[in-house]
């Protein structure tokens, strides 16, 4: 059975299920790696505590957004001699506690699927074309990258600014 390595999609997702397709009839599989982010109800950053955000909403441009990560996913082949990788990430309204995406990769050895899956989460934190708004108590604002998840990307050796990003579909980033 062919799984895709890239989906965008509103619909939550069963991480046992995902991880069972990917290494379907791979024999050569001799590590798994995951990783799954949440929605938090708080942004950490802006030392806010608990409950100040009330939801995220994600948008992105289809097809758009799924090259990019795509390409993404092509260069942790490349890199790290995986055997496979799945990249879920959902849009749309999202709440505290909800699975907001996946990254999970199989490889010959742990090492090489560690470092894989870590690679695409600093790509995905940086380079993905994702746009999120936060709701909070005070209004709405859109989440902007961080220096530190350049810095994280930089590591890789790839030096690509978190503002190159376009604008949002719907509005324009502040």
């Amino acid at each position: 059975m062919s799984v895709a390595r890239v989906v965008v999609q509103p619909e939550d997702f069963d991480l046992g299920r995902e991880i069972a397709a990917l290494r379907a009839g791979d024999a050569g599989v001799g590590a798994v790696v995951a990783f799954v982010g949440t929605v938090r109800d708080r942004h950490i950053s802006h030392g806010e505590g608990a409950g100040s955000i009330r939801s995220m909403e994600l948008e992105h441009y289809p097809g758009m957004t799924e090259a990019a990560i795509e390409a993404m996913v092509e260069q942790a082949v490349e890199r790290f001699d995986i055997r496979a990788a799945r990249v879920i990430h959902r849009v749309g309204l999202l709440q505290p506690l909800d699975q907001i995406m996946m990254v999970a990769v199989t490889a010959s050895h742990r090492g090489q699927a560690f470092q894989a899956c870590e690679f695409l989460m600093d790509y995905l934190k940086t380079q993905a074309p994702f746009w999120k708004k936060e709701r909070t108590p005070d209004g709405e604002r859109w989440v902007d990258a961080r220096s530190s998840d350049d810095a994280a990307l930089a590591r890789w050796g790839i030096d690509a600014p978190t503002n190159s990003l376009p604008a949002g579909p719907q509005e324009p980033r502040p």
